[in-house]
């Protein structure tokens, strides 16, 4: 397996006075630094991380024309930082929810297993043709009864801490403040097309 070196994501926003309003919930009336993210501008941050590794490395880049629009820029980071801490927080939560429910089935199915492989052959002893296929059935039920958990346990929770990556990633990621650049232009008459 050939080690890649990390990538940088970088997630460009605009400090203007009109477009920073539509980073937040319009019906959040609290100070900038408190308020809720909408939804489109979460979806806009999550699609840009959408190819994001373990190992990248992700910048917020914050463009701005004035001085006056440059004062947006701690707000906001506050207010991002913020959220993906709290989204982070509650899929922490939810994963631990998620490990404690997986064990305790596996728990259940591991001690409903063993009384029936127990239990099952002391009551079932005077035919041979009875007791094989009861307990052929015990096992088939076993296996049915511990896949799930052990699937979730082994296969599935991964998705889980890639999650929380991703959201650790985006609530610790640094700010990189561009000033307005004035567009190049570029002079046609020095250029030469040659065949």
């Amino acid at each position: 397996m050939k080690n890649h070196p990390p990538k940088t994501i970088n997630v460009y926003l605009t400090l203007d006075q009109l477009v920073i309003q539509g980073y937040f919930n319009p019906h959040d009336p609290a100070p900038i630094y408190k308020r809720q993210l909408s939804r489109q501008f979460e979806l806009y941050i999550m699609e840009t991380v959408a190819l994001f590794k373990r190992y990248d490395v992700i910048f917020y880049k914050f463009k701005y024309v004035n001085e006056i629009d440059k004062q947006y820029a701690e707000p906001l980071m506050y207010a991002i930082r913020r959220h993906f801490t709290e989204l982070k927080e509650d899929r922490i939560k939810t994963f631990k929810e998620y490990k404690r429910r997986n064990i305790m089935m596996l728990a259940a199915g591991i001690l409903i297993v063993t009384l029936f492989h127990i239990l099952i052959p002391m009551v079932l002893t005077s035919d041979k043709g009875i007791s094989s296929a009861v307990s052929n059935s015990i096992d088939i039920f076993s296996w049915v009864i511990l896949w799930h958990p052990i699937d979730e346990l082994v296969f599935n929770w991964n998705p889980n801490l890639v999650k929380i990556n991703v959201f650790n990633k985006l609530a610790t990621a640094e700010l990189i403040i561009i000033e307005n650049e004035k567009k190049a232009t570029v002079d046609n008459s020095t250029l030469r097309v040659v065949a």
